[in-house]
């Protein structure tokens, strides 16, 4: 679980030990939010591990398969939900760096997780499930996240080759996109409720989602449940994603 310490990455890993897994999640500088998600885990009865690693270093990202599988065994699960929210600068106010830096964490990490984890599974002939949190804006844009809607539109494009890829080995591999969650990357909404009235005023379903209903699809997407998933997206935005055009 990449990006486990807090937000939909923490509820996934709950929900994941709720069915019973031992988890492994990862962080990058919140070490805090990290150890209650794991305690919260523990609790559940399950083993955890809680590992800093930077999903945009490649040798970060093999130590910490190493580590888990000397912990826990080889993982079958991979949930990748580490990444950078949209900052608002338009293209041409935008260093590089930051186009780099968002392209890095929510595409290149993807890349580098789910690329080992195939290898581990294929080493050990064993099946598994991916699933890789995108967004709704993987399609639908807005004005000042290019470089967020260009790193979601990849990660959905990659998602669905690589299920392609490994079928053959039963393995599968899904996104879920989410709509507005109230997570820290919607803060304001959390805090003050005019600000989620505002944000909130053109989703059909007249809210915003909870991290525990995205993490409920993570779980379905891993079980034999979802065992006849694969390369297909999960929109989960309140239909907020089809109200397009308003006003033409």
């Amino acid at each position: 679980m990449t990006g486990g310490d807090s937000g939909i990455g923490a509820a996934c890993a709950r929900a994941l030990a709720d069915a019973g897994a031992d988890v492994a999640i990862t962080y990058l500088d919140d070490e805090e939010s990290a150890a209650r998600t794991a305690d919260d885990i523990r609790q559940k009865g399950c083993e955890v591990i809680a590992l800093r690693s930077d999903v945009r270093e490649e040798a970060a990202v093999e130590t910490c398969f190493d580590r888990v599988a000397e912990t826990l065994g080889p993982p079958d699960i991979l949930v990748n939900s580490a990444g950078l929210n949209m900052s608002g600068t338009e293209v041409a106010d935008m260093e590089l760096r930051q186009w780099q830096d968002m392209i890095l964490t929510d595409l290149s990490g993807t890349f580098l997780t789910c690329r080992r984890f195939v290898r581990d599974l294929r080493r050990d002939k064993k099946g598994g499930a991916i699933i890789n949190i995108t967004s709704i804006h993987a399609e639908v844009m807005r004005v000042g996240g290019a470089d967020y809607m260009a790193a979601k539109g990849g990660q959905k494009n990659f998602t669905e080759t690589l299920a392609l890829e490994v079928a053959g080995d039963g393995i599968t591999v899904n996104a879920i996109a989410p709509g507005m969650i109230l997570t820290p990357m919607n803060q304001a909404a959390k805090d003050h409720w005019i600000v989620r009235k505002i944000k909130t005023e053109f989703i059909p379903l007249k809210r915003a989602g909870q991290p525990e209903e995205i993490a409920a699809a993570a779980v379905f997407l891993a079980s034999s449940a979802g065992a006849y998933f694969t390369a297909s997206t999960l929109t989960i935005d309140g239909g907020l994603s089809k109200m397009l055009a308003l006003g033409a």
